[in-house]
C-alpha cells in the first residue's frame, strides 16, 4: 500500500469532514436524551427525519441536482431508509431511556467492528491483524465501562435492555453503512439518494409511531423543536452526506473510525450535563477503548472506493 493510501485520513478533504462529523455527532447524543419524555421516541424520530428529508431535498435542488431516482436507486433508498433512518434510530432513542447518552455513544464506538466484518463478507475488504488487535482492546475497554454502568444503575434500572437495544441499533447502522459502500449505491447521486432515504425512513418511523404510541404527538415546548431542528438539519442534513462520502472514499470499516472520538465528546457532555460519575473502572475502560480504536486506526487497512 502506498503512503498516501495509508494516511488518507490526514488529507484535508478527508480529515476536515471526519472532524466535523465527529464533533457534531458527539453532541447529538445529549440532544436526543434531552427530548425523552417530551414525546414518544418514535414520533421524535419521525419529526427529526421529516425535517431532514425536506432539508436534504432543498440542499440537492440548491446544488442543481435532480431529485428523481431510477428503480434501482429507489430500492437502495428504501433499504437505506429502513436500516439507517428507521430501525437504527428507533433502537437508539429507546436505548437512551435506560442508559446515559455518553454510554450509548461509547457502545457505538464498536461500529467499526461489524462494519469491517460485513465489509469483508459483502465487499471482500480485507481485515488486518492490527485492526483485529485494536478492536479486541477496544471491546475490553467498553466491557469495563458497561460493568461500571451496571454497578451504578438503580436496582429498578434496565441497563442490559439499553445495551441490547444499542447493539441492535449498531447492527442496523452497520448494514446501512455497508450498503452505502456497495457499487450499486455508489452509482447513485448522493444527495437525492439521501433525500429519498430520509423520506422513506420518516414514513416508516411514522407508521411505527402510530402503531406503538397512537396518533401524532406535537409538543408545545420550543426547546423540544429546537432540539429536533438541530438533529434534523445539523445532525442529519449536514453530517450524513459527509459521512457517506467518507464511506465511499474509505470503505465502511475505516469511515467508522470517528467512533474513536465521538464518545470522547459525548462523555464530556454527559459529565457536564447528566452528572455522569466516573470511577477508576470507567476511566480504565475509556482509556482502553480509545487505545484499542487508536491501534485499529493505525492498522494498514486498504482504502476502498466503491463503484
Amino acid at each position: 500500500m502506498s503512503e498516501p493510501e495509508r494516511h488518507a485520513l490526514l488529507q484535508p478533504r478527508i480529515a476536515l469532514p471526519f472532524l466535523l462529523v465527529t464533533l457534531i455527532w458527539g453532541s447529538t447524543w445529549l440532544v436526543i436524551k434531552d427530548q425523552l419524555g417530551m414525546a414518544p421516541a418514535s414520533w421524535s424520530v419521525t419529526w427529526r427525519f421529516a425535517i431532514a428529508a425536506v432539508g436534504m431535498a432543498l440542499l440537492a435542488l440548491v446544488r442543481g441536482e435532480r431529485l428523481m431516482l431510477d428503480r434501482q436507486g429507489q430500492i437502495v433508498a428504501i433499504a437505506l431508509g429502513l436500516t439507517q433512518f428507521c430501525f437504527n434510530f428507533n433502537f437508539v432513542y429507546r436505548a437512551e431511556q435506560h442508559l446515559t447518552s455518553g454510554l450509548v455513544a461509547v457502545l457505538f464506538g464498536i461500529l467499526m467492528v461489524p462494519n469491517a466484518l460485513l465489509g469483508r463478507l459483502v465487499l471482500k475488504t480485507p481485515i488486518t491483524r492490527g485492526f483485529m488487535a485494536g478492536s479486541a482492546i477496544g471491546l475490553a475497554g467498553i466491557a469495563l465501562m458497561l460493568v461500571h454502568e451496571a454497578r451504578m444503575a438503580p436496582p429498578e434500572g434496565k441497563v442490559w435492555l439499553g445495551i441490547a437495544l444499542t447493539l441492535l441499533a449498531i447492527l442496523c447502522a452497520s448494514s446501512a453503512n455497508v450498503l452505502q459502500a456497495t457499487p450499486v449505491a455508489g452509482r447513485q447521486r448522493l444527495l437525492p439518494l439521501l433525500a429519498w432515504a430520509l423520506l422513506w425512513g420518516a414514513l416508516a418511523d411514522a407508521a411505527i409511531a402510530w402503531l406503538t404510541a397512537g396518533p401524532p404527538v406535537i409538543p408545545a415546548d420550543l426547546r423540544y423543536w429546537a432540539g429536533v431542528s438541530y438533529l434534523g438539519i445539523v445532525g442529519s442534513v449536514l453530517t450524513f452526506p459527509l459521512y457517506f462520502m467518507l464511506i465511499r472514499e474509505l470503505g465502511p470499516g475505516r469511515a467508522a473510525y470517528n467512533g474513536v472520538a465521538v464518545p470522547v465528546v459525548a462523555m464530556l457532555l454527559s459529565t457536564l450535563f447528566e452528572a455522569y460519575q466516573w470511577s477508576l473502572l470507567a476511566a480504565a475502560g475509556g482509556a482502553l477503548a480509545l487505545l484499542g480504536m487508536a491501534v485499529a486506526l493505525r492498522a494498514r487497512n486498504p482504502v476502498r472506493k466503491s463503484g
